[in-house]
């Protein structure tokens, strides 16, 4: 994929590093059926690069991602329920993609996150958020919910913050945010570059495979029984310990070096 031939989103990767902008600034970076497309396809080819470590998801200008565009959702409120469904499928697909992304992502939510904008957040493993940052599921004011970003944020805040802030709408300050689990950290406006940096740093010093059998094993073990789990993560850790990554590993913590892939 080509960033020229991008519309709605910047995308380039820099020492092992993809950072993924919403490009819309004149909209506060409210997304569309193009953007879900170019999002989806972006994450497809993270997912396959070898020489991407990390992802990085934030927007140009001073908002996140307001949530859906509005004159997208004009065309929608005339569609089929036929063709509703196979949008929100898309959406929903679009979703799922950053979750379930093989490179750990963190979310460096720059200003305002409103409706699917706070689903970017809670799809992405770290979420690190200046302190003039709001957020909101403000899709009930419009006579709709927060459908397809609902698994997602109730695995981070719980179903006991999601009844309040679902039903509400209400605009949530960073901090409340914190306290409630959908977002790991809030730092002034100034040091959000800074703090993601050493975040950065933090995860190329681990092991990429480790990464993402770790992630794999977030989304797999909490749906898991008891006998399935302990069948699971014994075979998981088993394998590790023998391929080459693990032994990597673990010959330089004996040797007191750098693994390989923490140069």
């Amino acid at each position: 994929m080509r960033e020229e031939d991008l519309q709605t989103i910047l995308y380039d990767i820099e020492n092992k590093v993809a950072k993924v902008t919403f490009n819309r600034p004149d909209v506060h970076n409210a997304f569309n059926d193009i953007m879900i497309k170019e999002l989806s396809e972006v994450f497809d080819c993270i997912a396959e690069n070898n020489d991407v470590r990390v992802v990085i998801l934030t927007g140009k200008g001073k908002s996140f991602c307001a949530g859906a565009d509005l004159n997208w959702m004009r065309r929608v409120k005339d569609y089929s329920y036929e063709d509703n469904l196979k949008g929100s499928l898309k959406l929903a697909d679009m979703f799922y993609k950053i979750y379930a992304s093989p490179k750990p992502t963190i979310a460096r939510v720059n200003g305002v996150a409103i409706g699917g904008g706070t689903g970017f957040v809670a799809v992405c493993d770290i979420v690190i958020a200046a302190d003039q940052a709001k957020f909101s599921f403000s899709e009930v004011k419009i006579g709709l919910i927060p459908a397809c970003i609902s698994p997602y944020v109730m695995k981070k805040c719980g179903e006991g913050k999601c009844r309040e802030f679902f039903l509400t709408g209400e605009r949530l300050t960073a901090e409340r945010a914190h306290a409630a689990g959908l977002i790991n950290m809030v730092v002034p406006h100034g040091e959000l570059d800074d703090v993601v940096g050493e975040l950065v740093k933090r995860l190329l010093s681990s092991g990429p495979e480790a990464i993402t059998k770790c992630k794999e094993l977030l989304r797999n073990v909490a749906q898991m029984p008891f006998d399935e789990a302990r069948k699971y993560t014994a075979e998981v850790i088993a394998k590790l310990r023998i391929s080459n990554e693990g032994q990597e590993g673990m010959a330089a913590f004996f040797d007191k070096r750098k693994p390989k892939w923490d140069k």
